[in-house]
């Protein structure tokens, strides 16, 4: 019996095949149109729906190329299932480079949103209707903040069994374990008995190779674990779990000079970085609060006092993890899968 169309929008997408189906919502100023575009790659097969979605912040841009990635590939092997891919969910951002919608709101905060809201709460509520409401479990792919750099890495609640099991299968170096905060895509979507994990890897407004490849990898992990492709996935040692993290934040302000970046173990106490004065008066040391792995750190040198400089994960075995990081930056630098070869 052939499987029933897949129906988005208004529009159906027959077993088999892929369209890119484009949700009306609203218009700029200027009476363009803006749409949420959607990819629906229906498999010929009866099996899950996994959505992956990208620049739920405008800024963060790994995701978008992890999905761009992910499409642009001659085939990727979707036997069962449906994938529905949303490489751009916050188009205003995005065209703005910027975390937030025209109305400054965050949508990351804005969930589950309404239909008569402010801009942010109507695209988290058609968000929520038309992906979140069809899947049975999803992947948000994030990076840092600008001037920030994140080490590749899953967020998720470590109690809600399926997702933890979601971010396993993910394979990435670890796993954070982060509460559902409210307002998030993650709750509004726990809510909905809907498994949801959160990518993180990179810089914001940037692209970096290792993120990219380490979260396409996640993905078709992902996807294999679901039974949607006949992929066999790689062996890899198990990802971390953080038990807690601290940042680091500057006592003063003045020029931020790092001694370690993200990856790196470090021990309690052990000095990290500086922040001197530009006049040359002063120098303040940067201690690890915690012994752990570096999982985030800032990039940009000129830095106001209480400024979060070094994100520090606490984990049992830091030096493995630190090690297991540093294979990955000389073993996926340098076998970047083509989009052609990503199978």
């Amino acid at each position: 019996m052939t499987r029933a169309p897949f129906s988005i929008g208004g529009i159906e997408v027959a077993a088999g095949e892929r369209k890119l189906v484009s949700l009306p919502m609203t218009a700029l100023a200027n009476r363009t149109p803006m749409a949420l575009p959607v990819s629906v790659c229906h498999a010929g097969e009866d099996g899950p729906t996994l959505f992956v979605s990208g620049a739920v912040h405008g800024d963060e841009l790994t995701g978008v190329a992890i999905c761009r990635k992910l499409l642009a590939a001659r085939s990727i092997g979707l036997k069962r299932g449906t994938l529905l891919v949303v490489p751009i969910v916050n188009a205003f951002g995005f065209i703005g480079h910027s975390r937030y919608l025209p109305d400054r709101r965050d949508l990351n905060r804005s969930f589950p949103g309404a239909a008569r809201g402010s801009l942010a709460a109507q695209l988290a509520h058609l968000f929520l209707k038309e992906i979140v409401g069809r899947s049975d479990c999803g992947i948000d792919l994030h990076s840092a903040a600008i001037h920030r750099s994140n080490l590749p890495q899953i967020r998720v609640d470590s109690h809600q069994e399926r997702a933890y099991e979601i971010a396993q299968a993910f394979g990435a170096p670890i796993i954070v374990h982060s509460g559902l905060r409210e307002g998030s895509l993650r709750q509004a979507a726990q809510a909905m008995d809907v498994p949801v994990i959160v990518y993180e890897g990179g810089e914001g407004l940037r692209v970096d190779d290792l993120s990219v490849s380490v979260g396409l990898e996640g993905v078709l992990r992902v996807m294999a674990h679901l039974g949607m492709t006949d992929r066999r996935n790689p062996r890899r040692p198990p990802p971390e779990l953080a038990i807690g993290s601290k940042w680091v934040r500057a006592d003063g302000s003045g020029l931020f000079r790092p001694f370690r970046d993200i990856g790196d173990h470090v021990a309690e106490g052990e000095k990290i970085g500086t922040v001197a004065d530009p006049y040359g008066e002063s120098e303040t040391e940067l201690k690890a609060s915690i012994g752990g792995i570096i999982i985030g750190r800032a990039n940009i040198p000129a830095i106001n006092q209480g400024d979060a400089l070094f994100h520090i994960a606490k984990v049992e075995n830091a030096s493995r993890l630190g090690e297991r990081y540093d294979r990955l930056e000389r073993k996926l630098a340098d076998t970047m899968p083509d989009e052609d070869e990503i199978l």
